[in-house]
């Protein structure tokens, strides 16, 4: 009698680690032939060097099921209180639509996607982004918008410093209105201390003194409600040299007289309530529109319009020269991470809504806060200011306490103003009983149908221009049509849903759809960031827990979840390290050792943290030249603050020296800052803290599975030794200086997948996803040898978790330049690796632990056709300049009409790697990207341009 396989033989921990582990056991036995090991551990041991390795295994319990840890979400969540937030201060309730819900943010062909670096793969992120950048420039009345900032706090210390960047006047003092959000307040501090400014709060009317600063900002509307006309001011600061900028609640602006009519020259804000849920304080997308003579003095991406090489119209990034990577500590500023994905939310909200649906919100929301303010004077109470769009504060004295109490209990926050007073901001979600609870905590027993609203804004107040005029915000808002304008946007992408994203430094893993499942319950979406802390128990479990298992991850001992991008961690990191030597009576340390091979975005930190940049060299093999670093250290002994070093390196080698640099600095006095960008290369092997650092920042979005979404949204809490702890950044609403991003924990509602990841994982599971992101970049290394030159190694010829190709012979042998072998991949199906860094002319490939074998070997034969197809060149076979290569990515209108090339059409479209059924068509031609700079258009092409089209 035949025994069948028993039920109870199925082992869940091994379908949790196949969950995010793409080999399976037999593929992994196969690659492991390839690369010459006899097993994954003596393979390991080969490659991560044992002086690193840790001692005890990582453990921190048996992984869960799905079930499981949907169950553990389920309990955590239910242990937050999800109440009607009327606290406002930036933050407010809104409605996302469902059709943008299931269709943007629950969709992975929009939330797995990368940065639009290769425009040609990008052109419906692309799109969406420029109708963003519409929206925002026709809403505040200025010139050009980027494509989202991180969060309105953060856009306004990027607005300072570009105002101090681009004023004629040489004074270092900022004005900030009292109006402004405390959380700005505390940032713009933050950022204003290392740099040497000055900032001053006050009374705009009455304390602002045009000719002793560089710039000013105003909240418009304040914090408290006022809605002021800064004219006048504005024009006295343009009178002494200094700029103006506004920070303005975009959906006022569709009643209220815009930025731009006041001739301001910077507007910022945040685009939360369009349609974006609160989320315990994100992700949202921050937004910075400017006058046209300041475009190139703007941080962050900027989506112009160019054309492809047939004359068609494409998107890309425009003025890329800006970017970090390039410029170092001259850059702009340190973004990196945008916040894509909600920047589409909040443009296709605005697509959704159109400009009368989002005036219409606008006057709901107004007439509901002048009723909430006609009963509240009924019962005697004062409403200030006289002229408000939405929020309202209320002098209530001693009873503070007793109403905000009544409040809770009748379901609703209200906002505490000092001691006596109490804030209330209505939002697109107020419904008349909330109104009526409201009053009720204040004495009253009202019916809402009783009260006509009478209208809190004069006649100067409004707005008489007209916006969002460009069809897109008119189309047919049928959900049919909706559904279908995103799905014709998603189809025009390469994401991770299609096919690997081999992106060296930048770990495109699996973002496991049960990790991504609790975003959206009520209970993580929809609290405001300054709830009651009892209000949110479940996300504080969740925090500690998450901060205990990266402290035993990293070998740290504290962490601060409030930086919400990795540069941001990298800015925070360096702060803390700064206020530790002041706390030590050794402020003037302010040099900061970094290595050539540094991540583009470190000399910039360096910079905004107020430290003097010092380069090292990298020896001949992409290692630290561990002599001239030590040479530097001495030399700058006295004034060493930090070095800023990246493990592996960047070149995607386990440099044997680290404990060495780490112990040179000490040695002189620094701190040592280890980027946690490759992170993914040592999680359950090497601990960072026990190597020898001090301090890191954890790309969430990275090793930790939260999903890029086309360029964000980014997570990056930094980790630090005890003796750190001390200086991590303090709650930004207190409005002290210190904060790094405007609310306490970052984008809090994404940290649930990250959480959920290591749940499922456990230790075990983490360890041999390193493991085998390790094994897999070995092994495509291994099968590109002798093709490409792999640029850097160990000694014993292993590479980490990535590796570095070289294309530079092909450009001499062939003319075949990196750019041309990025193009002929996406023709097959590819987005391309990291192109031009850390080594110009290069290719960085991380193809991570979640790719199968099949999928790896599917790129390796592309890689090695492109090889072959630079061979016929090289070998007279092909034209040098008409060929597969030059001509890439080519396009379905390549299969039709004439066709003169020296080349087959199947060629062109169909090579190796490539599916033939399930086949991905770029839907342009190469992008012309000096066309696009020489001829700057950041917004949608005019509706002119669609009358000629009909014609």
């Amino acid at each position: 009698m035949t025994v069948s396989k028993r039920f109870t033989d199925y082992d869940p921990y091994d379908f949790a680690n196949r969950r995010h582990i793409g080999p399976s056991p037999a593929e992994m036995a196969e690659m492991l032939k390839v690369v010459g090991a006899e097993s994954l551990d003596a393979f390991i041991d080969e490659t991560v060097p044992a002086a690193i390795r840790q001692e005890a295994p990582l453990d921190f319990g048996p992984p869960l099921t799905e079930r499981q840890a949907l169950d553990v979400l389920r309990e955590t969540a239910d242990r937050n209180k999800n109440l009607v937030s009327l606290i406002g201060q930036g933050y407010y309730g809104t409605i996302t639509p469902p059709v943008i819900q299931r269709n943007i943010l629950e969709n992975p062909a929009w939330y797995t996607a990368y940065t639009p670096y290769q425009p040609e793969i990008s052109q419906g992120r692309l799109e969406a982004l420029l109708n963003f950048q519409t929206m925002i420039c026709d809403l505040t009345g200025l010139d050009v918008a980027n494509a989202s900032l991180l969060d309105e706090a953060t856009a306004a210390a990027e607005a300072m410093a570009m105002a101090h960047r681009v004023s004629k006047s040489k004074r270092d003092a900022f004005f900030v209105d009292e109006n402004c959000h405390p959380q700005t307040i505390a940032v713009l501090k933050t950022r204003a201390e290392p740099l040497g400014w000055t900032i001053a709060v006050g009374d705009p009317f009455a304390d602002l003194d045009p000719a002793a600063v560089f710039g000013a900002i105003f909240q418009y509307p304040g914090t408290y409600g006022h809605v002021r006309d800064f004219t006048g001011a504005i024009a006295a600061l343009h009178g002494e040299n200094a700029l103006a900028i506004m920070a303005a609640d975009p959906l006022s602006l569709a009643l209220l007289k815009t930025p731009g009519e006041m001739n301001a020259d910077i507007a910022i804000g945040s685009t939360q309530r369009f349609g974006v849920p609160m989320g315990y304080g994100g992700p949202h997308a921050a937004y910075m529109s400017v006058k046209d003579a300041h475009k190139r003095a703007m941080p962050g991406r900027l989506v112009g319009v160019s054309v492809d090489a047939r004359g068609n119209r494409a998107y890309r990034l425009a003025l890329q020269t800006r970017e970090q990577h390039i410029r170092r500590e001259k850059a702009t500023s340190n973004i990196c991470t945008a916040q894509v994905l909600l920047a589409v939310m909040a443009s296709m909200y605005g697509v959704f809504h159109g400009p009368e649906g989002i005036k219409a919100i606008a006057q709901r929301v107004h007439e509901r806060a002048a009723a909430l303010a006609g009963g509240l004077e009924k019962l005697g109470y004062t409403v200030e200011p006289d002229r408000f769009f939405d929020t309202m504060t209320i002098e209530v004295g001693r009873l503070q306490r007793v109403i905000l109490d009544a409040a809770v209990a009748g379901g609703v926050n209200l906002r505490k103003v000092g001691e006596t007073r109490i804030g209330i901001s209505v939002d697109e979600r107020t419904r008349p009983a909330q109104i009526e609870a409201v009053w009720r905590s204040f004495g009253g027993d009202f019916a809402f149908a009783d009260f006509q609203p009478v209208y809190r804004l004069g006649d100067a107040d409004l707005r008489k221009t007209d916006y969002m005029t460009h069809p897109v915000f008119h189309m047919n808002r049928a959900e049919s049509e909706m559904t279908r304008y995103m799905r014709r946007l998603s189809d025009r992408d390469l994401a991770l849903d299609r096919s690997m994203i081999p992106l060296g430094s930048c770990t495109m893993k699996l973002n496991a759809t049960v990790e991504m499942l609790p975003i959206t319950w009520p209970e993580f979406s929809e609290l405001h960031p300054f709830a009651p802390a009892d209000q949110a128990e479940g996300y504080r479990a969740l925090v500690e827990d998450l901060s205990d298992k990266l402290c035993r991850i990293t070998g740290y001992d504290a962490v601060s979840m409030q930086p919400n991008s990795g540069a941001q961690g990298e800015y925070a990191g360096l702060l803390t390290i700064r206020a530790y030597h002041a706390a030590r009576g050794e402020a003037g340390r302010d040099v900061c050792l970094i290595p050539t091979s540094a991540h583009g975005t470190n000399p910039a930190s360096a910079q905004m943290a107020g430290m003097r940049v010092v380069v090292v060299k990298a020896a001949a093999n992409g290692d630290i030249d561990v002599e001239d670093f030590r040479a530097k250290a001495k030399e700058h002994a006295d004034r060493l603050a930090a070095c800023m070093i990246t493990y592996p390196s960047t070149h995607g080698v386990f440099e044997r020296n680290v404990r060495e640099i780490c112990d040179i600095v000490h040695e002189h006095g620094g701190q040592v800052y280890l980027d946690g960008a490759n992170l993914n290369a040592l999680v359950g092997l090497a601990r960072p803290g026990d190597i020898g650092a001090d301090v890191s920042h954890l790309n969430l979005h990275k090793t930790f599975c939260i999903p890029h979404g086309g360029g964000g949204p980014g997570m990056g809490p930094i980790a630090v030794k005890a003796h750190l702890a001390a200086h991590l950044p303090p709650r930004p609403e207190t409005g002290e200086a210190g904060a790094v991003s405007a609310a306490p924990y970052g984008s809090t509602s994404i940290l649930p997948i990250s959480w959920s990841y290591c749940l499922m994982m456990g230790g075990a599971g983490l360890t041999q996803a390193t493991k085998v992101a390790i094994l897999n970049a070995n092994y495509i290394a291994k099968r590109l040898e002798g093709a490409y030159p792999v640029l850097y190694k160990a000694a014993n010829g292993r590479v980490a978790h990535e590796c570095i190709i070289d294309t530079r012979p092909l450009a001499e042998s062939a003319g075949v330049t990196v750019d041309d072998v990025a193009k002929r991949l996406i023709d097959c199906g590819f987005h391309a690796p990291t192109m031009s860094w850390p080594v110009a002319g290069t290719l960085m490939i991380e193809p991570t632990e979640s790719e199968p074998k099949a999928e790896l070997d599917r790129f390796c034969e592309a890689m090695l056709a492109i090889r072959e197809e630079a061979r016929a060149i090289e070998e007279g076979r092909i034209d040098p300049q008409n060929n597969p290569l030059k001509n890439a990515p080519h396009t379905v209108e390549d299969l039709v009409g004439e066709w003169d090339r020296p080349y087959s059409r199947e060629a062109a479209c169909f090579p190796p790697g490539a599916f033939r059924v399930d086949k991905y068509w770029a839907p342009v031609n190469r992008v012309d990207n000096v066309y696009g700079d020489r001829n700057l258009v950041c917004s949608c092409p005019p509706v002119a341009e669609y009358d000629v089209a009909a014609e």
